[in-house]
């Protein structure tokens, strides 16, 4: 049967892909997976950070823009991002750490029905960290974590959207995509893929006012599960006849995807399970050593170097 499982990845706009480094590898004890380049643009970083294989739900990924402006706040767009973690002690724990390495966090107040500690990265990303309902078997915590296993962040929670018609994102997501409306009503609405669990919640949010203007730490797309290239066919065709403009299938080496914007403007990815993935053409140790090229663009490697801008983190 075709379904969607669930959260993929979710990608964001950095400005500064060392202190990005510094935030998501260093502070919050995720894996740096890979290092690569935007393939329509190789002169940018692509970089992802995860669990101890870069499990589908567990990735964060930027692209480095040094020239990014602010981003200015608005509706149609993904707003926070929720982190899950065990219990309430991991929240004590990682404010605890955020005050050690003086990051600004608020109150421990409910997000999506769950208790949560709400934080920004350094380019003023939302994110949440909230108690999961339960712990799925598909984490692999990371051993070499500056995080002790029991605190660390397990995967993707709830994604935030907020939008002017709500309507039309909710047909988007129950009538194209299965999802279930599982909790809201007129102005808050939380879904979930109809086989699958509290790792790939969706929150929607009513806000009025201006679209919001992309900077840095603005959320480009969110990508959701689907289990192989005739499962990716079936939702292109499935996201075409209902009107969508679709990018068409990409081949991106890693795994195979298609994007497209609903209603409101906000942009969606399907990518596949199968594939090579984030690890499998790496030695676990090397991972997110070095810049790692899909094999379409090894034979520029010397050129795309030559464009980018020496890392601390890459030999």
């Amino acid at each position: 049967m075709n379904s969607v499982l669930g959260h993929h990845h979710i990608s964001m706009m950095t400005k500064d892909a060392e202190e990005n480094n510094r935030f998501y590898n260093e502070v919050l004890g995720l894996r740096r997976l890979k290092v690569t380049v935007n393939q329509d643009d190789p002169s940018m970083y692509h970089i992802f950070f995860g669990d101890k294989k870069g499990t589908p739900g567990t990735e964060l990924t930027f692209f480095e823009m040094p020239n990014i402006g602010q981003t200015h706040k608005g509706t149609n767009a993904i707003t926070k991002i929720g982190l899950l973690v065990k219990d309430e002690a991991a929240l004590s724990y990682w404010q605890q750490r955020f005050d050690e390495y003086g990051v600004e966090y608020g109150s421990i107040k409910q997000f999506a029905g769950r208790r949560g500690l709400p934080f920004a990265d350094p380019d003023g990303l939302h994110l949440v960290l909230q108690v999961a309902d339960q712990v799925d078997g598909n984490y692999l915590p990371w051993e070499d974590s500056a995080v002790p296993l029991e605190h660390q962040i397990i995967s993707m929670g709830t994604v935030e959207l907020t939008a002017k018609r709500l309507d039309k994102l909710e047909k988007t997501l129950i009538e194209l995509f299965d999802y279930k409306k599982v909790a809201g009503g007129d102005n808050q609405r939380l879904y979930r893929p109809k086989n699958g669990s509290h790792e790939g919640e969706i929150l929607t949010v009513y806000k009025d006012g201006p679209r919001e203007k992309q900077g840095r730490g603005s959320v480009h797309h969110l990508a959701i599960n689907v289990r192989n290239d005739d499962e990716l066919e079936f939702w292109h065709e499935r996201v075409t006849k209902r009107g969508f403009r679709s990018t068409g299938v990409i081949d991106s080496h890693f795994f195979k995807s298609m994007y497209f914007r609903e209603s409101n403007g906000i942009m969606f990815e399907i990518a596949t399970l199968d594939g090579p993935g984030m690890t499998e053409d790496e030695a676990n140790k090397s991972l997110g050593n070095h810049l790692d090229l899909p094999p379409f663009l090894e034979e520029k490697r010397t050129q795309i170097e030559e464009d980018l801008i020496k890392l601390s983190f890459i030999e």
